[in-house]
């Protein structure tokens, strides 16, 4: 069993297997039914499937300027050619930022792990820039051409509103997505 992996078996859960992250461990749920040479194939499986997956929403910096010149080239007129595009750990208040001057693309650390189109369309917002500097009527048109980019924006804005809530002081239910989509649900406090 590789390290910071834990096999939870459960009696009641007869057909599927999954998997998430909590902190630095690997959670795997399987049938308890499994015998040791099934757990051990079915764990390699879908923690191979989990790094594929975060490979997906985790694009390395290379990765993220050929996904930026492909978008440019799907919805933007000209297309813009960004001359870099790089992930930053220093943006807390904005998703991704864009100096037209040398066309440069940073975006927030804090966008890992979200569904790839919402990081196309920051990417695709931030390409706009690079034809239109400001947030003007052309501005918009232009990021509108992206199909996904109301949905996107709007869970931006929710994840934003997330992130500002105030804290409840009583217990409370919550649902927790995990990397595989699955939801856990916990009695928070």
């Amino acid at each position: 069993m590789p390290p910071n992996v834990e096999v939870r078996r459960s009696a009641r859960r007869r057909r599927t297997v999954s998997a998430y992250r909590d902190g630095d461990k690997t959670v795997v749920l399987l049938p308890s039914r499994l015998t040791q040479a099934e757990e051990e194939q079915w764990v390699a499986t879908i923690l191979e499937r989990l790094a594929e997956r975060e490979r997906r929403r985790r694009p390395s910096d290379e990765a993220l300027l050929e996904r930026a010149r492909d978008l440019s080239c799907r919805y933007l007129p000209g297309p813009p050619e960004p001359a870099s595009v790089r992930w930053v750990d220093n943006q807390r208040s904005r998703w991704g930022s864009c100096t037209p001057d040398d066309g440069t693309i940073r975006l927030s650390t804090r966008l890992r792990g979200m569904p790839s189109w919402v990081i196309d369309y920051v990417l695709v917002h931030e390409l706009a820039h690079l034809l239109v500097p400001g947030h003007g009527p052309r501005f918009w048109e232009l990021v509108a051409g992206y199909p996904k980019s109301e949905r996107a924006r709007g869970y931006l804005e929710g994840v934003a509103a997330a992130m500002h809530m105030p804290a409840e002081d009583e217990p409370q239910a919550e649902d927790e997505p995990h990397a595989d989509g699955e939801l856990r649900h916990e009695v928070a406090g």
